[in-house]
């Protein structure tokens, strides 16, 4: 008895490994595949949506524009053109992973975008102090709407719709009513009007495509050896393909001279999308790859049993609202670096629905638990080329409104959707 057990425990385990080894290898792309198509149908769609509207928007705005859409200039255009919006979204998709809202985000980034250019232009601070005392008082107003959601446990709606009243206030006090004051730093300006060197653009996309490709195949090539589930190869090289692909065409593109006159040259990428790239990958790092960000996710998907699973939910809370906030800051000084001034409309109007539109659709759910980093820049492309074409066309402004919001409506159609289609597949 005593030697049989070790034996038929070996046997067994031996057994188990090899079906599990025979399920892995029969994973191959055609069951990959098969397995992703089951998951759209249970209401997983990812950024499926976004990717498939910003084929059509692109191709229907070719269609109807084919000598100035995909110009030279206007592709530099929209890329400048997505950046402030596509920053705030970024922000947002935290607080949306809890499901909860930040009403008062846009505002916020013009009381900072204000406080930046007031030392910069009254007091005569130095770019990097305006900066980041603006980036600071945009963390203190994230706390303090965090507090008052986790603490007080007042709804975040009505939270933010207070401090979205209230911080239009503290603009106009700083500027002045009707009040403009210019940003004419040159570093602050460069952020969204300045190209980087063309060849400092191509080592960056490459150095981009190398990170990223290495990532995924030594991701691959550790779930291997572990014998654990992975996506097969050819999947894996493709997604790598893909995405260089998309890198280094746009890099291309960006890197031909765009200047009107054939006197100066024009080309090269513009820093703000290196900003852009840069916090994409610190954001995506931190929601997928640390604690924190697993922590988010159990938060926003029951609150309830993450705190029973010993999570801290009222720091959880708190914390995503100084994010939202702290790039709320950011996205206001790169509005004012594209616009060369703040204004008391800063950061007002459109800026935080168009934000929300841009998380919601690329792929953020409402109700929480649901999103990534990246469907706030797919977002903030389609709502991009949305303006950008419809200016091209002539587009009144009413049709302009009207056009955008039955977009929203659309995306957040069918988050709802997917979300009722995952409910009733048990997901």
């Amino acid at each position: 008895m005593s030697t049989d057990a070790p034996q038929s425990k070996e046997a067994a385990v031996k057994l188990a490994d090899s079906d599990f080894s025979n399920d892995r290898r029969k994973h191959d792309m055609n069951s990959a595949l098969l397995d992703y198509w089951h998951k759209i149908k249970a209401g997983e769609l990812g950024a499926l949506p976004a990717i498939l509207g910003l084929i059509a928007l692109v191709a229907l705005f070719t269609a109807l524009k084919p000598d100035t859409f995909l110009s030279k200039g206007n592709i530099a255009n929209l890329a400048t053109q997505a950046l402030p919006i596509t920053i705030l979204a970024m922000g947002l998709v935290f607080v949306l992973l809890l499901g909860e809202i930040d009403l008062s985000a846009g505002v916020a980034s013009g009381v900072c975008a204000a406080v930046m250019a007031k030392l910069m232009v009254d007091s005569g601070q130095s770019w990097y102090v305006a900066v980041l005392s603006a980036v600071a008082i945009g963390v203190v107003i994230g706390t303090v709407i965090g507090w008052l959601v986790a603490f007080l446990r007042i709804p975040s709606f009505v939270v933010t719709l207070a401090f979205f009243l209230g911080l239009q206030g503290i603009t106009l006090w700083l500027i002045g009513d009707g009040g403009t004051v210019p940003v004419r730093d040159d570093f602050v300006v460069a952020l969204a009007n300045k190209n980087m060197p063309i060849w400092l653009g191509w080592v960056l996309a490459i150095a981009c495509v190398v990170g990223y490709s290495a990532t995924l195949l030594l991701r691959w090539r550790r779930q291997n050896v572990r014998n654990l589930h992975s996506k097969p190869l050819g999947l894996v090289v493709a997604q790598c393909a893909v995405v260089a692909a998309a890198l280094l065409i746009s890099t291309y593109v960006l890197s031909l001279d765009r200047a009107p006159s054939p006197l100066i040259t024009l080309g090269g990428i513009p820093w703000g999308v290196l900003l852009v790239g840069g916090l994409l990958v610190i954001c995506t790092f931190v929601l997928g790859r640390t604690g924190y960000g697993r922590h988010i996710y159990a938060v926003g998907g029951n609150s309830e049993a993450a705190r029973r699973a010993g999570i801290n939910v009222t720091r959880i809370k708190i914390s995503v609202f100084m994010i939202a906030s702290g790039l709320a800051a950011v996205s206001g000084i790169v509005a004012a670096s594209r616009l060369s001034s703040v204004a008391t409309n800063s950061g007002g109007g459109n800026t935080l629905l168009y934000a929300v539109g841009a998380a919601v659709i690329g792929g953020t759910s409402l109700f929480g638990g649901r999103g990534k980093a990246r469907d706030a820049v797919l977002g903030g492309l389609v709502i991009a080329l949305i303006e950008n074409g419809l200016g091209l066309l002539g587009t009144k402004a009413y049709l302009s409104y009207l056009i955008t919001g039955v977009v929203l409506l659309f995306a957040a159609s069918i988050d709802a959707l997917a979300r009722r289609r995952r409910s009733s597949a048990g997901r």
